[in-house]
């Protein structure tokens, strides 16, 4: 097998929502196989404790504060890629926003915008922006985290759900589209996993029991089980892969 197939060096990378959880292990890993990665979040010293220890272990990185539910903020950061980086070749949408823990019917309007303002309108900015950067230098990879509620609607997430559905759409319509730029876009659908943007599901014993029922691996994932999947889809490795939804869910999508 070709050693270089997973290697980013040289590569300029953004993910979003990196200051902990499945951001931060993608933004670690990404660092490790030589790209310079940019960890972004809304707060910048988190971001920075992040790039503190990605620094520690011999890699390269730097913190830029993003909210990407502010459309200034989108256009901040990919002004200081340009002016700094000239170029942008990986861009992990990983942020999100899940407010709201209960009955549809009760969704209120506030909850409904902010998850909809980042999950959707911050997504999909992300990515034209970035694209825009990409496509001036010969390509690149887009990674958005949607989630397995995009293809099952979870138990009360009812507005999460639908935004994480949009975002697999989403996915398919700039692979589509963006092909011709060499800008391949695919998603990654992850399942249970122990963060701490999960906690409400993980840490509850009786939403637990009724997860675990369907997941055939009988467990919740680590972040640092999500990575490699991301690696994959940002390397040489999945060079002919666009449009995608790859499910790292233990198995819950089989029935």
């Amino acid at each position: 097998m070709n050693s270089t197939l997973f290697d980013l060096t040289g590569k300029i990378a953004l993910v979003t929502g990196a200051s902990r959880g499945i951001g931060e292990s993608i933004a670690k890993l990404l660092a490790q196989q030589g790209a310079h990665v940019i960890v972004s979040g809304r707060k910048v010293d988190d971001c920075q404790t992040v790039v503190d220890s990605i620094i520690e272990a011999g890699g390269s990185a730097q913190a830029i504060a993003c909210h990407i539910g502010e459309m200034e903020q989108i256009e901040s950061i990919f002004e200081q890629i340009s002016s700094q980086h000239g170029r942008l070749d990986i861009l992990v949408n990983n942020a999100a926003a899940n407010p709201y823990f209960g009955h549809i019917l009760d969704t209120d309007l506030n909850a409904f915008q902010k998850t909809v303002d980042v999950n959707i309108r911050g997504y999909f900015f992300m990515s034209t922006t970035g694209a825009k950067l990409m496509k001036e230098n010969d390509g690149g990879a887009i990674v958005n985290v949607a989630s397995i509620n995009g293809v099952i609607p979870g138990d009360y997430q009812g507005i999460y759900s639908i935004t994480k559905a949009a975002v697999i759409s989403m996915t398919k319509a700039f692979a589509k589209e963006c092909a011709q730029f060499n800008i391949r876009v695919n998603a990654l659908l992850p399942g249970g996993t122990d963060t701490k943007f999960a906690s409400t599901l993980v840490n509850n014993p009786k939403i637990l029991e009724q997860l675990m029922h369907h997941v055939p691996m009988k467990r919740v994932a680590q972040p640092d089980e999500m990575a490699g999947t991301v690696l994959y889809l940002v390397s040489n490795a999945s060079s002919y892969t666009t449009g995608t939804a790859i499910n790292v869910d233990g198995g819950y999508l089989i029935g």
